[in-house]
């Protein structure tokens, strides 16, 4: 787990240039990194919580 966590981030901070990114809010300019980031993020908290219920 911890070599999957490691290649991610590696992955995030390799990929450093603006894009533009869509959603619900008008479109924003931001860094790619920060948008991959916080997917992973918002992705780990869901795989956190989702495991807390079952147990």
């Amino acid at each position: 787990m911890g070599v999957l966590a490691v290649l991610g981030l590696v992955f995030i901070f390799e990929n450093t240039r603006n894009t533009k990114i869509r959603l619900l809010i008008p479109e924003v300019t931001m860094p790619l990194w920060m948008a991959l980031l916080g997917t992973g993020v918002i992705g780990a908290l869901c795989g956190v919580y989702f495991m807390r219920r079952r147990g």
